[in-house]
């Protein structure tokens, strides 16, 4: 645990860090026995870190963590007002092809705690462009490598538009079918690009982080 951040580490100034979250912690302490997170251990090496936004447990790639609270108030206000690029990247089950976008609002589904479902009456909207970067082939299975751009981050948003247009994201436990989880044993979502302004200078930074499958 001690060599977290130095293991992940991106970039690192006065005002924030950026890391690259694994697959399979949390980005922050989750209820009840599920204290160890990304925030946890950071704050165990450098205790100025404060939240600024997180990833879903089973999503890897980038976050970026303030070490103010000016710096943690003012990118946080860029994600707010989505001022910030964000690209993913996912494999998902079948052929996809071309590109578009889903428009569709994604709710919370109380009756089976954890899954999100799409709700084209709830009044908050959440959108994903994406694009088919190319075909494969896995175990005999064909599967989609796509871009993913997220204009509004809603909980577990672009998995559940995967799974509306009929690709679920393979390695999903949630949402995708027995035969797509059992493909990769993670999720194979990876956000993969990050851009904000800083928050003293306000030069537009981009940080990149390799997708892992």
């Amino acid at each position: 645990m001690s060599n977290f951040l130095s293991d992940h580490l991106i970039h690192r100034d006065d005002d924030f860090i950026v890391v690259h979250k694994p697959a399979g912690i949390l980005s922050v302490p989750g209820k009840g026995d599920l204290h160890d997170s990304v925030l946890t251990r950071l704050v165990a090496e450098e205790p100025r870190t404060l939240l600024i936004h997180r990833l879903d447990r089973d999503t890897s790639g980038i976050l970026v963590f303030a070490l103010s609270k000016a710096a943690q108030t003012h990118i946080s206000k860029q994600f707010q007002a989505r001022e910030t690029d964000k690209i993913y990247q996912a494999v998902v089950a079948g052929n996809l092809t071309g590109e578009g976008s889903v428009d569709i609002p994604v709710i919370y589904d109380p009756e089976r705690p954890p899954l999100h479902i799409v709700d084209p009456a709830h009044h908050k909207p959440a959108l994903t462009h994406w694009k088919v970067i190319e075909h494969l082939e896995w175990q005999d299975q064909p599967v989609t490598r796509v871009q993913l751009t997220p204009i509004t981050g809603r909980s577990h948003q672009l998995r559940v538009h995967m799974q509306y247009l009929g690709h679920p994201i393979v390695g999903d436990t949630l949402y995708a079918d027995e035969k797509y989880q059992q493909l990769m044993p993670r999720l194979c979502l990876h956000a993969m690009s990050l851009s904000f302004h800083h928050p003293k200078t306000g030069e537009l930074l981009t940080f990149h982080c390799p997708v892992p499958f």
